[in-house]
């Protein structure tokens, strides 16, 4: 069964049980400054898990795009990925475990409908009970009525939560055996130990919220209980394919076909690492992600320079064209996911950021011949060490690797510190006071900005901490004084106006055609959130957005714009803070 076979079905079979499909989101999250990245399917549907109604009904299906920073250096392996994909299930108004594990147990083994999976190859892992909440004997008693053995687990591995705050329960994980002769009934050790040689593989997990966390202790039972199935879409089309990988199904076999036409002598640890972060590459530019030396921009620039040092340690004589060839491959192969208006800038995008770092390669060689140090060949010329070690080794230079690495500890740590809140998940700090005269700010400094510059500004991306906001826009040429002046007197002059923030919820369509501003690249469902700023009857702001935002611009206090520079191409980046 192909890879868009069992992603149709997995959405027509919850339609048909009544679930509304939901679009997938940016992987960029909105209203949320404490992480860079959509990080789990859950994390868009945050608001409405913590009991905001949705706009859809209490019952949704979805497949969520994902991306995680902290695979990237295990990317390589059977199943580690940055990019990936997550299919949703949710029961927002409360939930029947009965019923949601029978559905689960029907989509996994029916052959018409479902996906078709062997029952007598299927495991089920549960939680075995602690002074929060009691062994989930009821997820068991239906389990074993469907033929399938129970194995009860302790909170680390059968118990999930938003965070330290925020629903939280038991969850009833499936295992499916991918062994060749099957291992048929297994001891709890034996269970254990299938799932640490990944001869069981998780291809499911049901999470019963049923419970509330405050401050990371469980204080009682939720009023308002829900339901957040989650599935690596993946890992799930590995098995359905029976693969022992996920390279090898029809998600990444092609780029690799491709790749290894280009670089027949390529190394199968290579080759997945090229093929996992050309495709998270593509998707990160499509969602208005550009390479830069900071926050997201850093973590896309750092995807392309390994795939580029890869390919140079291959054959350092390895031809641009190629690359060139295989960004317009890869785009061609996504065309399903990709607006073929934005085929172009992604392809230039790539092919600059390799050339720019081709050209870094090229002076840090130049730097090695000198005698400078791996550390500052790394930290000031971003010269990699792979490429380093390398190249010492053929001239026969000792390299200090352990005293390296030391030195690059210390140094991620520094770095780290002003930085560890962005790429972790959850909502740390979304809701602070702080963080939510910022997100209005924004809206108008948008606003602003299309009014002092012209209509054609479009934003590109935005990031919002307590202490500043960061705004990138469409814009060709650097801002004058004049301009950077207009733009915070207009915005400073609407907050002291005192006009209302007011929010309505509407037909996509309905907004499109009222002129709601929209971030360029971002996808929106078919009902969306909409928040206008009026002066009088005049507009001054409207975009799609799903908040949070004060009630009255005043609320804001003043705007400061304190730096302005590019970041791409057409793309200038905007700085301010609230005083």
């Amino acid at each position: 069964m192909e890879s868009a076979e069992i992603r149709k079905r997995f959405l027509s079979f919850f339609e048909a049980r009544g679930y509304a499909t939901l679009p997938s989101a940016s992987l960029i999250p909105e209203g949320d400054a404490s992480t860079l990245f959509v990080t789990a399917g859950m994390q868009p549907l945050v608001p409405y898990l913590l009991g905001q109604p949705h706009p859809k009904g209490g019952k949704l299906v979805n497949v969520q795009r994902c991306f995680r920073t902290s695979d990237i250096d295990e990317v390589g392996d059977s199943t580690h990925l940055t990019f990936f994909e997550m299919l949703g299930r949710w029961e927002l108004d409360g939930f029947v475990k009965r019923d949601v594990l029978a559905s689960t147990f029907e989509f996994l083994t029916a052959r018409e409908t479902g996906l078709g999976l062997d029952p007598k190859r299927m495991y089920v892992s549960l939680f075995s009970g602690d002074a929060n909440a009691p062994r989930d004997d009821e997820s068991a008693a239906v389990w074993r009525l469907l033929g399938v053995p129970v194995y009860f687990r302790a909170a680390g591995d059968n118990w999930w939560s938003v965070g330290e705050s925020g629903p939280c329960g038991p969850d009833s994980e499936v295992f499916y055996d991918v062994t060749q002769s099957g291992l048929g009934e297994l001891s709890p050790e034996a269970f254990q130990k299938g799932d640490d040689t990944q001869q069981l593989i998780e291809i499911w997990n049901d999470v019963f919220m049923e419970y509330e966390k405050r401050e990371g202790t469980v204080v009682g039972r939720l009023a308002q209980p829900n339901l957040d199935t989650g599935v690596g879409f993946e890992r799930l089309t590995a098995v359905v394919q029976k693969k022992d990988n996920v390279f090898e199904t029809d998600l990444f076999s092609p780029i690799i076909d491709k790749i290894r036409s280009l670089v027949p002598e390529i190394d199968t640890r290579s080759e997945r690492i090229i093929t996992d972060h050309i495709r998270a590459t593509v998707f990160l530019i499509t969602d208005s992600v550009l390479p830069s030396n900071t926050d997201r921009g850093y973590v896309l620039r750092r995807l392309i320079r390994r795939i580029t040092t890869k390919a140079f340690l291959i054959d350092q004589h390895f031809d641009s064209r190629k690359f060139n060839l295989l960004t317009q491959l890869v785009m061609n192969l996504y065309s399903l996911y990709v607006d073929k208006s934005q085929q172009p800038d992604i392809e230039k995008e790539i092919g600059f950021e390799i050339r720019k770092f081709r050209a870094t390669i090229e002076k840090g060689l130049r730097e090695l011949e000198k005698g400078i140090s791996p550390f500052v060949l790394a930290t000031t010329y971003g010269f990699p060490i792979e490429l380093t070690l390398e190249i010492a080794k053929e001239r026969g230079i000792e390299i200090d690797l352990k005293g390296f690495e030391e030195k690059m500890r210390k140094h991620r740590k520094i770095s780290r510190a002003g930085n560890e809140q962005k790429f972790k998940g959850g909502l740390a700090d979304a809701a602070s006071s702080e963080v939510v005269k910022l997100h209005t700010a924004t809206h108008l400094l948008n606003a602003a900005l299309k009014k002092v510059l012209g209509p054609h500004v479009r934003q590109r991306g935005s990031n919002i901490t307590a202490a500043r906001l960061r705004f990138d826009f469409s814009h060709p040429e650097k801002l004058t004084g004049e301009q950077k002046r207009a733009v915070a007197a207009q915005v400073n002059e609407w907050i002291s106006r005192g006009l209302p923030v007011v929010r309505e919820e509407m037909p996509r369509e309905e907004a499109e055609r009222l002129g709601a501003a929209m971030e360029f690249g971002a996808k929106y469902p078919d009902m969306v959130s909409v928040y206008t700023i009026r002066d009088g009857n005049k507009v001054i702001s409207r975009e799609f957005c799903g908040g949070p935002h004060v009630t009255n611009t005043r609320a804001i206090g003043r705007v400061t714009l304190t730096k302005e520079e590019s970041v791409a191409a057409g793309t200038r980046r905007l700085r301010a803070v609230l005083q």
